[in-house]
């Protein structure tokens, strides 16, 4: 005898869901998933009986005309996600009528569309949408919605007839169309997941700060927040009403500088942040500067979202800056644990050294005492007093560092000639190192030997385009470890 026949249906059956309830929401379906039905005759009728497994009906239109009169009572997660749909295969009105008794009945769990096909996308959230008063879509508890085509698809109607009072995750991305933000703050305050990254267009009526807030302030269990350029407000409210976000762990901001910077300012973010991501671009440093420094400043000043260890990275590049803030890491790559802050700005070109300046002025509002991991690419090298506040370092990761003198050490003629920059240092990375003199390493030496005088230990890696000659046995003498990776190019043009 089979052993599956041992098994008891009911068991059996959740076997087969489990199999299925995966992270397929937003990863599609995998293919062969329903391979199963095929083992035998006993499997086919044990899963034909288990609602579980029809609740979904797949990722495409083809899986729904498979699979959509197969149950009636579980309820439905909606998924319009993965390989391309057939053309011959329409949202026909058998499709239709499927979906809109679900909507009567209220089974409906999840509805995640995404389509770059504006009639057929169009077409199901009109099936979706309740008709006469009241509305039903109460037992929804997400929805993601994308539109990848043209022309706009219009959900406003959906989202007025719609309840939605147990909705969690709101996610409305590309070429989508809403005029009822009214209503999601009077309809939703169990939302612990919003993002709203839709295209820009003259077109769409923009979201307005006080809409904005007022979505925020009625669902204060929102835990990501995500905004893009469309979704963060272009207007001129003077007002200074703000909002709190007490149990934020993820922000993301993605748009105009000054739209970021300015909207930043409306949240109020306390301890349960672990990640903040800023990208902005169209301003000038000098912009970025004055918005992002007083917010910056007064952040710091409240502790958020930080461990006792502090991770700082920066780097800069002729189109923008990368600054990331964070739990430190044993790592040469840019890479923070939360709790983090993570900063991309895209700027006009500045002058020569503004953006380092522009870091520096930055490094003023960080708890300095607490950095333990330093990382940058700078092309002007800060003054000494910034690292002499920041004296617990322990990893260092420079890029294309010019090995020159006084390397890495205080102004011998300052008044802290005698004294180490990185008194607690134990990795030192140079990447992309440079000298000005072929095989003239002795800057280097002189640093080792200044930072291992009283007995310090400390290891050092060399990695990328590492210049000629290399003294390695000297450098060796001086630190417990040494990794210096030999560059065949280099050996062969000598």
């Amino acid at each position: 005898m089979n052993i599956s026949t041992r098994v008891p249906p009911e068991i059996l059956g959740h076997i087969f869901a489990q199999n299925l309830v995966r992270k397929w929401i937003f990863q599609g379906l995998r293919k062969g998933s329903y391979n199963f039905l095929l083992v035998c005759h006993h499997w086919f009728d044990v899963a034909t009986r288990t609602p579980e497994l029809w609740s979904f009906w797949g990722n495409t239109l083809q899986d729904w005309k498979k699979r959509h009169s197969r149950s009636r009572v579980a309820t439905l997660d909606l998924v319009l996600y993965g390989e391309e749909s057939d053309p011959d295969v329409l949202f026909d009105e058998s499709l239709q009528d499927a979906v809109k008794s679900r909507v009567i009945r209220d089974t409906i769990r999840q509805v995640h569309l995404r389509s770059n096909d504006h009639d057929i996308l169009t077409s199901i959230i009109s099936s979706l949408t309740p008709e006469g008063e009241g509305g039903q879509n109460e037992n929804i508890k997400s929805i993601s919605l994308g539109s990848e085509g043209d022309p706009t698809v219009d959900v406003s109607d959906f989202f007025v007839r719609s309840r939605l009072s147990r909705l969690r995750l709101l996610d409305l991305f590309g070429n989508i169309r809403i005029s009822s933000w009214d209503h999601l703050a009077s309809r939703t305050i169990f939302l612990t997941a919003l993002s709203l990254n839709l295209d820009v267009s003259p077109s769409l009526p923009a979201i307005t700060a006080a809409q904005l807030l007022s979505i925020l302030t009625a669902n204060p269990n929102l835990r990501n927040l995500s905004l893009s350029d469309a979704a963060l407000p272009d207007d001129t409210d003077a007002s200074e009403f703000k909002v709190q976000l007490c149990n934020l762990n993820l922000l993301a901001l993605t748009g105009d500088s000054r739209r970021v910077f300015r909207f930043l300012r409306r949240l109020i973010l306390q301890e349960a942040l672990d990640s903040m991501w800023l990208s902005g671009y169209s301003s000038t440093v000098e912009d970025i500067s004055q918005t992002l420094a007083p917010y910056m400043q007064e952040y710091f000043q409240r502790g958020v979202g930080f461990q006792s260890r502090l991770g700082i990275y920066f780097s800069s590049t002729p189109t923008g800056i990368s600054i990331s803030l964070g739990g430190s890491t044993q790592t040469t790559t840019p890479v923070f644990e939360p709790p983090c802050v993570w900063l991309r700005i895209e700027a006009d070109l500045p002058p020569p050294g503004a953006l380092d300046q522009f870091f520096i002025t930055l490094t003023t509002f960080i708890p300095k005492e607490r950095v333990v991991s330093f990382q940058a690419k700078l092309d002007v090298w800060p003054p000494e007093e910034v690292f002499l506040m920041m004296p617990n370092i322990e990893t260092l990761c420079l890029s294309d560092l010019l090995l020159s003198d006084g390397l890495l050490q205080p102004n011998p003629r300052g008044p802290q000639a005698n004294m180490k920059l990185f008194p607690s240092l134990r990795s030192l990375y140079l990447e992309n190192a440079r000298i000005r003199t072929k095989d003239d390493w002795s800057h280097l030496l002189t640093y080792l030997a200044h930072q291992t005088s009283d007995g310090q230990t400390i290891s050092l890696e060399v990695t990328g385009d590492v210049p000629h000659g290399c003294p390695v046995d000297e450098i060796t003498g001086l630190v417990e470890e040494f990794a210096y990776p030999q560059n065949p190019v280099a050996e062969e043009n000598e």
